[in-house]
């Protein structure tokens, strides 16, 4: 009985508003037809654009790097990486092993900007030739989330941590952020956003190995290039700060 009264109480409510809103409308339409009203449209036009601009659409490429710079990925490790036909294999989607190449691409590059902060340009190139104190890859995983397919193309990015971690969500967790950094390796969060998806589609963890290429071992690159990484590892702390 109640649910009847409840029911039919809503019903009444209902038409009560729309006794109301419909003369209200019905009344700015014919203010609308009057010539007389300042409301008045002549046949064929158009009322006055809105005052207020309407928002831009962020193109592919700018979400994308809006959203990983919200994450905290590095900017100076973004990269584009255009799909091609031969990427697809027969279950017609890209290769999963074509993301090893992605994401070591991105790395590469990566590489060189650290390598422009440690010791300008000619560090840069000894860094991806395995001159003197540079990195080395010792483990990588990767996580698929979504089958990219041709035409696309991908943003890779990639942010040190302390690590571990498995997710780009917890990449600025006070559990990941508050790790201290060792001194011989750091791991390094990866992520690639699809152009046409318009989301990460596959993400990585590795860790990256300090190397004396010369010597053949593992080192402590010193207090420079240690700060380099410290900095890119807060880069989310420092968005939007003086």
């Amino acid at each position: 009985m109640n649910s009847l009264i409840q029911a039919t109480r809503r019903k009444v409510g209902a038409a009560r508003v729309s006794h109301v809103r419909n003369p209200s409308v019905k009344a700015l339409l014919e203010r609308f037809k009057d010539p007389t009203s300042p409301f008045h449209l002549p046949p064929g036009t158009q009322g006055p654009e809105s005052p207020d601009p309407l928002p831009e659409e962020l193109s592919p490429a700018d979400e994308g790097r809006a959203k990983l710079v919200e994450l905290g990925f590095d900017p100076d490790s973004f990269w584009e990486q255009p799909i091609v036909w031969g990427d697809h294999d027969s279950f017609q989607h890209v290769n999963n092993v074509r993301y090893l190449r992605f994401l070591e691409s991105g790395r590469i590059h990566w590489m060189r900007a650290l390598g422009h902060e440690i010791g300008g340009p000619e560090k840069a190139d000894a860094m991806i030739k395995g001159k003197g104190v540079s990195l080395i890859l010792k483990s990588v995983s990767l996580d698929y989330k979504r089958p990219v397919v041709f035409p696309d193309t991908l943003l890779v990015a990639h942010k040190p941590h302390p690590g571990p971690l498995h997710t780009s969500s917890r990449v600025n967790s006070p559990e990941v952020t508050t790790r201290r950094q060792a001194k011989t390796h750091f791991h390094v969060m990866g992520a690639i956003w699809s152009y046409g998806q318009r989301r990460i589609v596959t993400e990585s963890d590795s860790v990256l190995v300090w190397y004396d290429y010369d010597r053949l071992v593992k080192c402590d690159p010193g207090e420079v290039a240690r700060a380099a990484i410290e900095r890119r590892m807060n880069l989310n702390k420092t968005i939007g700060s003086p």
